[in-house]
């Protein structure tokens, strides 16, 4: 097993996101695309969690299948919400039992649901506390590039964020669309005294009817990224590959920046990822 704190100081690294499949079609597309980037011997790949004892189970089980039947890294994702203290402790234990080094600690969304449990710890910095007095894992944490939505400011977002990396080893950002915002991100935690590896997220945007929908996820599509999506006409295969065009340089702007890295949000897909790493010229090993 390999930690990414490890993986970190060692170089770049490039990683990709999937989430448990809950139906047999589902799992027939992560199976093919888990194959189809397994090829391109990414650093890691995270797992992650929905929320629940379903998707709890799914999490687990899948972060388990991937240490035994591939050759790449997992990390589990865990949240807050919906949790007691001790159901989160029997779940990192569990997650150690199975091998498991890597965890992203995340306080989830509130629950939607007015009988749902909301959860006994408030926030991430909690989780990865409480992950650290389980002891062996690897802990990454979630920032917002343009500030987490449920901030009062911008300045309060940042200050949380830099508490929660004094005790986490490294964090993976929301997706975004300019490499000025996740500058002003490591710049902002830089002035507070935080210099942990800060992994910029991708999410190719590579059709139209996507746009709405990154900006309902908190992350509104700039006006000349759509107008360029726009203009490459009608054509569906005209669309995608400006999207694959337009993340590319995304990407070669933030590794021209100095980022630790690249995790990819695929969707449980795999042809835009392969793309836009051929595109920077990415291979095995990165």
């Amino acid at each position: 097993m390999t930690r990414i704190d490890d993986l970190l100081r060692a170089g770049r690294t490039f990683s990709f996101e999937f989430f448990p499949p809950r139906t047999d079609e589902e799992r027939l597309v992560l199976v093919r695309s888990l194959r189809e980037l397994e090829a391109l011997e990414p650093s890691f790949v995270s797992i992650t969690y929905r929320g629940g004892r379903s998707s709890r189970q799914l999490t687990t089980d899948l972060v388990a299948g991937l240490r035994q039947t591939t050759s790449l890294t997992p990390m589990a994702h865990l949240i807050c919400t919906g949790h007691s203290r001790l159901e989160l402790a029997d779940i990192l234990v569990d997650l150690r039992k199975a091998g498991v080094e890597n965890l992203m600690a995340l306080g989830g969304d509130p629950p939607t649901d007015p009988d749902a449990v909301p959860g006994e710890l408030e926030h991430a910095s909690e989780l990865v506390e409480l992950a650290r007095a389980i002891g062996g894992f690897s802990i990454g944490v979630a920032a917002h590039p343009i500030g987490h939505p449920r901030s009062p400011d911008r300045a309060t977002d940042r200050r949380f964020l830099a508490e929660k990396l004094e005790r986490a080893d490294f964090a993976v950002t929301q997706f975004f669309y300019s490499v000025e915002e996740y500058v002003g991100l490591v710049g902002d935690l830089a002035r507070l005294g935080v210099d942990k590896p800060v992994i910029p997220g991708i999410m190719p945007v590579t059709n139209v009817r996507s746009v709405p929908a990154m900006a309902a996820m908190g992350a509104p599509v700039p006006e000349a990224l759509a107008a360029r999506l726009d203009g490459a006409g009608p054509d569906r295969e005209a669309v995608r590959r400006e999207g694959v065009a337009i993340f590319t340089e995304l990407c070669e702007a933030l590794l021209g920046a100095g980022a630790p890295g690249l995790h990819f949000y695929t969707l449980n897909r795999s042809t835009a990822t392969r793309e836009i790493y051929a595109g920077l010229g990415l291979g095995a090993n990165g």
